[in-house]
């Protein structure tokens, strides 16, 4: 059996892929999101958080032979655990990683390594910033709006830990844009315009994770982006395409039976 780290859109094409291919796959997933898997016969799924131990229970349990980190690709955290796992059990561990779509030098882009240093260019600009970044590191950018006096909007799932994370970084219920992306390139406007938003600030989610439609709705309506780099992880080059992968996973442990 493979073991697939999914949680985002590319999760369950990937796991009928390998399906396809005669393996067994387990998928793994953080939430409780129905997986669009059908009822695939060779295609499980888990939920639940991981850390080493429990990511190494799963593997003996399930008798997983190879593992495919397919989260997303800025969770370093994941992404170093699951290399550090399967080299721990001997097992082989291959990454697919969204291909990148923001590109060095890039006009109105500005690419920044890390959220501290995110807040900093943003606010610079001295224009109303949005982020859509996620929830989960609301702070600076807060601390940095509470400082300059410049509006902080942040676009967030509706969820109750993402509310709760709004509330705890001070920022109010009027600065705060609930959906769940990928947006279209006029949703992304309508939130431009609402919040009279000079400067973007977005991680490189590939196309998948709607990057391209936001920063053709801030090229439209004039706005700065401010990108985060993806997080340096380490290990294996990761695989873009799934057919490359497929093929290297062939190789090293080829299906049974």
């Amino acid at each position: 059996m493979i073991l697939l780290l999914g949680g985002t859109s590319d999760a369950a094409p990937l796991a009928l892929r390998l399906a396809e291919a005669g393996y067994r796959v387990l998928v793994s997933k953080a939430t409780d999101t129905p997986l669009a898997v059908g009822d695939h016969p060779l295609v499980e799924s888990r939920w639940g958080p991981l850390d080493d131990a429990g990511l190494a229970e799963v593997i003996h349990r399930g008798g997983i032979r190879g593992l495919v980190d397919a989260t997303h690709p800025y969770a370093a955290a994941i992404h170093r655990r699951a290399i550090r796992v399967a080299a721990a059990l001997g097992i082989p561990c291959v990454r697919f990683e969204r291909p990148r779509v923001v590109t060095p030098g890039q006009a109105g882009v500005e690419l920044v390594r890390g959220h501290a240093a995110a807040a900093a260019a943003a606010f610079a600009y001295r224009r109303a910033v949005l982020l859509t970044t996620g929830s989960t590191h609301l702070a600076p950018y807060a601390e940095r709006s509470r400082r300059t006096g410049i509006r902080c909007v942040a676009r967030v799932l509706g969820d109750r830990r993402s509310l709760e994370a709004c509330r705890l970084a001070d920022i109010p219920e009027g600065s705060i844009v609930v959906g769940r992306g990928p947006f279209s390139v006029q949703q992304n406007r309508q939130h431009i315009q609402a919040h009279d938003i000079g400067v973007l600030v977005t991680k490189d989610s590939g196309v998948a994770g709607g990057t391209r439609e936001k920063l053709e709705a801030a090229r439209i309506e004039g706005c700065r982006v401010v990108v985060l780099r993806r997080p340096r992880i380490g290990g294996p080059h990761p695989f873009g395409q799934t057919e490359v992968l497929l093929a290297a996973l062939l190789r090293l442990v080829p299906p049974v039976g």
